[in-house]
């Protein structure tokens, strides 16, 4: 019997479902939508949630917990300052997880992960401001 065990093993060691989790939970608060197998995103739900919960507490143990969890403060600061306040309101549910069919190599379900009330606008904001910056890079060296 399996009483007691939660969560799914995804034929990995502990540490590495934790870096594994970490990162997914990273690029979802990056991109505020990804897309992934559908198991590992319904156990990243709780996870992201629990953060978001953390950053809407806001204080300092919370925040050096999120870092700790995830390690990257730059996110880290996203989460406090423009994710948890916009969930302020809101009793949990913060994830949405639907359905995206099947993956063509190996047929594993998929899922798109994304906040609820995302910022559609900021979708690939981060990739625009990229390219322009290589783009006044490109065109100050061929000046």
């Amino acid at each position: 019997m399996r009483h007691g065990f939660k969560g799914r093993r995804f034929a990995r060691s502990i540490s590495h479902r934790k870096s594994m989790f970490a990162n997914l939970a990273v690029s979802l608060l990056e991109h505020e939508q990804i897309v992934t197998t559908l198991p590992k995103a319904k156990d990243l739900r709780p996870i992201v949630e629990k953060l978001v919960t953390l950053g809407k507490r806001g204080d300092l143990h919370a925040r050096r917990q999120v870092i700790a969890q995830i390690g990257n403060e730059g996110v880290v600061k996203r989460l406090f300052d423009t994710i948890a306040p916009r969930y302020a309101n809101r009793n949990g549910g913060y994830l949405r997880i639907m359905k995206a069919g099947f993956r063509h190599g190996d047929n594993a379900a998929m899922a798109v992960i994304e906040f609820v009330d995302r910022d559609t606008s900021a979708k690939g904001a981060g990739d625009r401001a990229r390219l322009e910056a290589e783009g006044t890079d490109a065109e100050a060296a061929a000046a």
